[in-house]
C-alpha cells in the first residue's frame, strides 16, 4: 500500500505580478475566507517523490511529473492525504501509461478538462477519494452554467414548438365548430357551438388542462366529441345561465 497525496498550488503563471497577486488574494478570500474555492493547480503523488499532473501542449501527452511540491510555474499552497492505494508500483505505472495515452496535451480545456479533472480521474483509478469540491469549484461552476444555458435553449425551443402546435389544433377545432353551427338547424346544443363564450371557455380549458393532441386523428376525434357534449364546469354553468334566461323570459 502507498499513500496518495494531493498537492495544491495557487495558479500564478500569468506573467504579470499584479495578476498573480490578485489571484492569490482571490484564493484567500474565496477559499480561506468563505470556503467556496479558488483558482488552483493540483497534482498527485504516489510511490516516490514525484507528483503527476496534466497541462497543455501542442503534441504528445499532457501528463507530466515534477518533484513533489516543486512545480516552478505555480505558488505552492498545501497538501492533502487522500488515502492509500492497494495497487503495487507496477500497477500504478501501468495506470499512468494508460492516462498518458488518453490525455493528450491538445485536449486541455480550462473548464472541461484541466489538471484537476486529471487528478480526479487518477485518484478514481487508484481507488481513493476524489479531490475536495473546493479545488475545482470554479471550473465546475463554469461547466454547470454552460449546461444550464444549453438546456434552457433546448427547452425554450421545445416549448415554442408545442405552443405553435396547440394553437394550430385549437384554430382547426374552432373553425370546425363554426362550420358545424352554420350548416345545422338551431337547437339548444347547436346554439352553444356558435356561441363565442363557449368557444372561449373550451379554448381556456384546453390550455389549463395541458391537452397536447399529437395527431390529426386525435384532432378529428375531439372535433366529433366536443361540440354539444361539453361536460366541464364552465359548460354546465353556461347551461344553468341559459335555463335561468329561458325561465325569466317565459314567465
Amino acid at each position: 500500500m502507498a499513500e496518495v497525496i494531493l498537492h495544491i498550488y495557487d495558479v500564478t503563471n500569468s506573467g504579470s505580478d499584479k495578476t498573480n497577486n490578485t489571484i492569490v488574494q482571490i484564493n484567500k478570500i474565496f477559499k480561506d475566507g468563505i470556503g467556496l474555492g479558488g483558482i488552483f493547480h493540483s497534482a498527485v503523488q504516489v510511490y516516490g517523490d514525484e507528483e503527476w499532473s496534466f497541462g497543455f501542449c501542442e503534441q504528445g501527452t499532457g501528463v507530466f511529473s515534477c518533484p513533489s511540491g516543486k512545480n516552478p510555474m505555480y505558488t505552492y499552497r498545501e497538501n492533502i492525504v487522500l488515502g492509500k492505494t492497494d495497487f503495487s508500483i507496477f500497477k500504478v505505472n501501468q495506470i499512468l501509461r494508460e492516462l498518458s495515452r488518453e490525455w493528450p496535451g491538445y485536449s486541455y480545456d480550462l473548464l472541461a478538462k484541466n489538471c484537476n479533472h486529471f487528478c480526479d480521474e487518477f485518484c478514481e483509478r487508484l481507488g481513493v477519494p476524489k479531490l475536495p469540491g473546493w479545488v475545482n469549484r470554479f471550473a465546475n461552476a463554469g461547466d454547470a452554467a454552460m449546461e444550464v444555458a444549453g438546456n434552457t435553449a433546448v427547452r425554450l425551443k421545445q416549448a415554442k414548438t408545442e405552443i405553435v402546435s396547440a394553437s394550430k389544433i385549437a384554430y382547426r377545432f374552432l373553425v370546425g365548430v363554426t362550420s358545424n353551427a352554420t350548416g345545422s338547424p338551431d337547437s339548444a346544443g347547436n346554439s352553444n357551438k356558435s356561441n363565442p363564450k363557449f368557444q372561449t371557455a373550451w379554448f381556456k380549458n384546453m390550455i389549463t388542462s395541458g391537452a397536447k393532441p399529437s395527431s390529426s386523428s386525435e384532432v378529428q376525434n375531439r372535433e366529433e366529441e366536443m361540440p354539444g357534449q361539453q361536460k366541464g364546469p364552465e359548460a354546465e354553468e353556461l347551461q344553468r345561465q341559459n335555463s335561468r334566461h329561458e325561465r325569466r323570459f317565459s314567465s
